[in-house]
């Protein structure tokens, strides 16, 4: 299922998502200049200084010495604080292909603005930053061993579209389902938001039990679990934003 829009109504201007679709795209661009003007190399090197890699928190826990085997892929011998816990902030604004950044800005686009007219412009901020944060978290408890980095906004994103889960249960979301046939159709929020939290809590339990995939590569599932669940819990510990309203005369 694909959403395309909702009909939840909103009162402000989403100033705040407005600017995190701007920067998102802002800092895709830059990376996609980079990759043209000086190559892959140079790209792969930005993410794997910037991209959060779980196997770094591991080694600074222990002591913070890489070994061998893994100097050349970490580019170092020696891991310090800010290499291993920066990408944790550094990470939800890189993305790794135009169809990644626009998915993920699509989703922002559709459940961002009303989560943001509940809780205002920078109580908004705070809570996809501390999703993401969650996300990052919870993707390397879950990933200790990985090398890889992992970039994207998925999980600060998977934490507003909680929040929406718990405030517009109700209201319907236009989504695109292909079964067969492609065919339109309006969807409470809850069936297509909690369709789509499942599908991420099995992906990532059959990607933790897969011999398969022992780097923790590709999707970043537990990033989206632990941002949506982050998101469950904030909005209800967050305040709403003050209301104001108009009066005839």
């Amino acid at each position: 299922m694909i959403p395309l829009k909702d009909d939840a109504p909103r009162i402000t201007t989403p100033y705040m998502t407005w600017l995190l679709i701007a920067v998102n795209l802002g800092i895709y661009c830059l990376e996609w200049m980079m990759r043209l003007n000086y190559g892959r190399g140079a790209l792969d090197g930005l993410v794997r200084l910037f991209g959060l890699v779980p196997v770094r928190v591991t080694i600074l826990l222990a002591g913070g010495q890489v070994p061998l085997r893994l100097v050349h892929q970490l580019g170092a011998q020696m891991v310090t604080p800010a290499a291993a816990l920066l990408p944790f902030f550094t990470s939800m604004f890189l993305h790794g292909s135009w169809l990644h950044v626009i998915v993920n800005m699509w989703a922002l686009w559709i459940f961002g603005d009303n989560v943001e007219d509940h809780l205002g412009h920078f109580t908004y901020l705070l809570m996809y930053l501390l999703c993401g944060l969650a996300g990052g978290v919870t993707h390397t408890l879950l990933n200790l061993a990985s090398s890889v980095p992992s970039v994207g906004a998925s999980g600060a994103i998977a934490g507003i579209m909680g929040a929406y889960f718990v405030l517009y249960p109700s209201a319907r979301v236009l989504t695109l389902v292909p079964f067969f046939f492609v065919f339109f159709v309006w969807l409470p929020a809850w069936i297509v938001l909690g369709y789509w939290f499942v599908v991420q809590f099995l992906s990532g339990a059959a990607t933790s039990i897969s011999a398969s995939n022992p780097g923790g590569g590709g999707v970043a599932f537990w990033a989206h679990v632990g941002g949506f669940v982050a998101g469950l819990v904030l909005i209800r510990l967050f305040p709403s934003r003050p209301r104001r309203y108009h009066y005839g005369i």
